[in-house]
């Protein structure tokens, strides 16, 4: 039909596009929470060898381009993305920032590259400590695909580090490929071709977090947790972390009037450290307490968060006790209230670590603390509901996790404290959707 008449006929019925720009509001679509300076962290075995890449972690980036590599879970006709500096020592350049679908490997599909800018501009200066959000960025090809189309396509931002970097922001377990330049090699960002992008890696640099225009009854769902969360033992470029798992379930329910992201970081801890700064990173990240309005507070369209941690605590290398990380629990739960009023937290029990080959978990004490914390998360009233994967995942016989959710899902033997692809399946299963929706299903 004419586009003249769509909008003649629009405006006679009493619609018209201005008014349609208010029923739309920013959501986030996709982040990789900022955890601390590269390398401190847990990238796992899947992450190349990067020295060629980043001779030096103090020096970081010098003159190169990243291809990062991301999933959106909420498409909309415009985008935004936010570059961090969080665990810089100085101020980061950046230009030739642009957006595509990727097409596969390093390579964009051709005419979806656009060019993203910050206040008009092509390049940004991030001072150390500090993040900044880009203008929107129109993407065509989202009005005219299908929402068929573009389910489980993978966006690529590529960005270009002007001069040194000093220590980079990441998040080291990505569990999906992106791809880097090599030092020196200059700005490639506009290419939509794969050779400018030689090295792979398994993390995400810089980028934490991507906005998309959404319907207004739009609300995003904040997976926040430790390495679980993150997806360790899931499979590489595989999408099935259990927040992949109950993402699905909901948009199958409610189309786009949802998005889930994952807040996870490997290691993460509740009370836990006391201390983090880029002078004195923790590999398992900064605490909630230091982490949320980064991580989940500055979100757009957050209605309700899943909040599973606390076998980190009760390792060897925590060593909380069970009323610590409750107190913290409580202290943080009510921030999260106040700071979004209507908020609904959902708490997910632990699952068990007993009888880990990790030198860190798998000994009884820790596993009584842990049993500990889930009567509280179920009895305690400080949650809106229970997410009860302990449950979903227990072997009553063994006290461990089931032995069909031990194997680990890219080829080992498993560790007893991340469940497996199959393990986090039935975790994505066990959520209540009510729990997280205001309204019945339609």
């Amino acid at each position: 039909m004419n586009r003249l008449l769509v909008l003649a006929l629009s405006l006679m019925l009493g619609w018209n596009p201005a008014y349609a720009a208010q029923l739309e509001k920013w959501v986030t679509s996709w982040t990789a929470s900022a955890q601390g300076p590269y390398p401190a962290g847990f990238p796992g075995n899947q992450q190349p060898e990067m020295k060629q890449v980043f001779p030096n972690p103090e020096f970081g980036a010098r003159d190169q381009s990243f291809r990062l590599i991301l999933r959106p879970d909420l498409w909309g006709e415009q985008a935004r993305v936010r570059l961090s500096n969080a665990f810089g020592t100085r101020a980061v350049t950046f230009d030739g920032v642009h957006i595509g679908v990727q097409m596969n490997a390093a390579a964009v599909v051709p005419g979806t590259n656009r060019a993203v800018r910050f206040g008009g501009r092509t390049q940004v200066t991030v001072p150390a400590g500090q993040s900044v959000w880009s203008d929107a960025v129109a993407l065509p090809f989202v009005r005219e695909a299908t929402p068929a189309a573009l389910a489980g396509r993978k966006l690529a931002v590529s960005l270009h580090v002007v001069g040194e970097s000093g220590p980079m922001t990441w998040h080291a377990k990505a569990l999906t490929t992106s791809y880097v330049s090599l030092p020196g090699s200059g700005a490639r960002s506009a290419q939509d071709g794969e050779a400018g992008f030689p090295a792979a890696t398994a993390s995400w640099f810089f980028v934490d977090a991507l906005d998309m225009t959404a319907q207004a009854d739009a609300r995003l769902v904040v997976c926040f947790g430790d390495s679980i969360t993150d997806g360790s033992s899931s499979t590489m470029n595989g999408d099935d972390r259990w927040p992949d798992v109950l993402s699905r379930r909901l948009h199958a329910a409610y189309g786009s009037r949802v998005s889930v992201v994952n807040a996870g970081i490997g290691g993460n801890q509740v009370a836990g450290p006391a201390e983090y700064s880029p002078q004195k990173p923790f590999p398992g990240g900064p605490a909630p307490s230091q982490r949320f309005e980064r991580d989940l507070l500055s979100l757009s369209g957050v209605g309700a968060v899943i909040w599973l941690e606390g076998i980190n605590d009760f390792g060897k290398a925590g060593n909380a006790s069970a009323q610590t990380v409750q107190a913290v629990m409580r202290e943080q739960v009510a921030r999260l209230r106040a700071a979004l009023p209507g908020v609904r937290v959902i708490g997910a029990t632990v699952v068990s670590a007993l009888g880990s080959s990790n030198a860190n978990h798998g000994f009884p004490e820790q596993d009584e603390k842990r049993r500990a914390l889930n009567e509280f998360i179920r009895h305690s009233g400080v949650f809106d509901g229970v997410a009860d994967f302990d449950q979903a995942t227990l072997d009553p016989a063994t006290g461990s996790l089931r032995p069909e959710y031990i194997p680990d899902s890219n080829g080992g033997p498993g560790d007893r404290l991340h469940p497996n692809r199959q393990g986090y399946l039935a975790m994505g299963q066990a959520i209540d959707l009510s729990l997280l929706m205001p309204d019945p299903l339609h």
